[in-house]
């Protein structure tokens, strides 16, 4: 089970990754960054299958789903300009809310 949130962890920071390179893709028009962007979906996407082998799919894709948000979201206002709201802190605060409860239910 460890090993299966190792890979989870790593399939959400390559989505992650891969989602705060999208700007420098203009659309699609640069090459190498577009390749790049479509590799770590890709990459995400491969470890996500192979953790729910180990894992249940609603909790691994509520993990994966969650926190990939809330860690784009963090990143676009740190490093990409975007701006902090409240709404924002809100909606993020409530999004690892519903992760935990769910990590705590599948515990039981």
């Amino acid at each position: 089970m460890y090993a299966a949130l190792v890979l989870l962890f790593a399939a959400i920071a390559a989505e992650v990754a891969a989602t705060a390179a999208l700007p420098r893709t203009q659309g699609f028009r640069d090459p190498l960054w577009s390749a790049l962007v479509i590799g770590g979906y890709a990459v995400s996407i491969w470890l996500l299958a192979v953790v729910v082998r180990h894992m249940a799919v609603s909790t691994a894709y509520a993990i994966w789903a969650g926190l990939g948000t809330a860690a784009v979201a963090v990143i676009g206002v740190l490093f990409l300009g975007e701006a902090v709201t409240p709404a924002k802190v809100a909606a993020l605060s409530m999004i690892v809310a519903g992760v935990v409860v769910l990590n705590l239910q599948g515990a039981h």
